[in-house]
């Protein structure tokens, strides 16, 4: 007789998800550019590439450079716009089983809220996920999320226009990320994802010039998990809202990590690139180490840290 196989069930801000795992924003398309390595049904969930209120070019070759244990990224958040993304891409979701989180910004308070509520009515976009690392353009630049006041304005504006579940992906460019996400909290948001990109930049000692042409660009991959796990843990004691742990994450037992400080699920991101089943190894993994560890449910860990 095969004994009983542990469940990977999770709940994120209402969301029940078969299992912890689902791509970081920007590093899987829109989903179907990988279903020919992946199969889609087997996540628990799907992060669409970053949506803006009109489509965006992005920035300008060279867009990405290897770093040690990592990559740097400047892509400019290249995107189709949400209306494209509502009549070409959103179709495709209606022959799958798993929610899409769709990820989102804007340049402007007025912005960020125009594209929440064409989203409002899309009935394949299970929830949202706000990223506040974007520059406000008519308040002098300051970045969304590096205030706590200017975050918890654009949550509560993106609430009034959307009531799907609202999961706000925090950048680690601040001093303290508890302060931000205490504030998102306040204002409404379901769920934390956490974190975004480290800034960085590479120099070609050869040419002396920026490895990549807008000079500094998002550092992500192994490099950054540790300082990711820290992040992670002290988000989860600062607030009571479920957290989405991101950052660095190759194999199931970098996933384990941060489901251990109390995450209740993670994103995948670098590794996509790198092996496009990446993802479907991890959930692997995550289940074999239930096995090993004599464990019947994957909540069994979440938050199990021993201090």
């Amino acid at each position: 007789m095969n004994a009983k196989r542990p469940s990977l069930a999770v709940n994120v801000a209402g969301i029940e998800l078969r299992n912890p795992v689902m791509p970081a924003s920007g590093t899987f398309g829109y989903g179907e550019e990988y279903s020919a390595f992946v199969d889609l049904k087997k996540l628990g969930a799907i992060v669409t590439k970053g949506l803006s209120l009109n489509p965006k070019a992005g920035n300008p070759m060279p867009r990405i450079a290897e770093t040690t244990s990592g990559m740097l990224n400047a892509i400019g958040l290249q995107n189709v716009g949400v209306d494209t993304f509502v009549e070409k891409k959103c179709p495709y979701y209606r022959v799958l089983d798993t929610p899409v989180f769709a990820n989102f910004f804007g340049n402007t308070l007025e912005e960020y809220g125009e594209v929440a509520r064409r989203l409002a009515d899309v009935p394949e976009v299970t929830a949202l996920e706000l990223n506040i690392s974007c520059p406000n353009v008519k308040q002098g630049g300051i970045v969304f999320g590096t205030d706590p006041k200017a975050a918890a304005e654009v949550v509560s504006l993106v609430r009034k226009h959307n009531d799907k579940p609202l999961i706000v992906k925090l950048s680690p460019n601040v001093t303290d990320i508890t302060v931000i996400a205490r504030a998102v909290e306040e204002a409404g948001a379901d769920a934390i994802s956490c974190i975004n990109t480290l800034t960085g930049m590479a120099i070609d000692i050869r040419t002396r010039k920026p490895k990549i042409a807008n000079r500094t660009g998002g550092l992500s991959g192994p490099a950054i998990r540790p300082v990711a796990v820290r992040m992670v843990h002290q988000v989860v004691q600062a607030v009571k809202i479920p957290v989405i742990g991101i950052g660095g994450i190759m194999t199931a037992s970098d996933a384990l990590e941060f489901l251990i400080v109390g995450a209740r699920a993670v994103q995948v991101g670098t590794a996509n690139f790198i092996d496009p089943a990446a993802m479907l190894a991890i959930i692997d993994g995550i289940e074999a180490f239930l096995v090993e560890e004599g464990l019947e449910d994957i909540n069994q860990v979440i938050g199990s840290l021993s201090l």
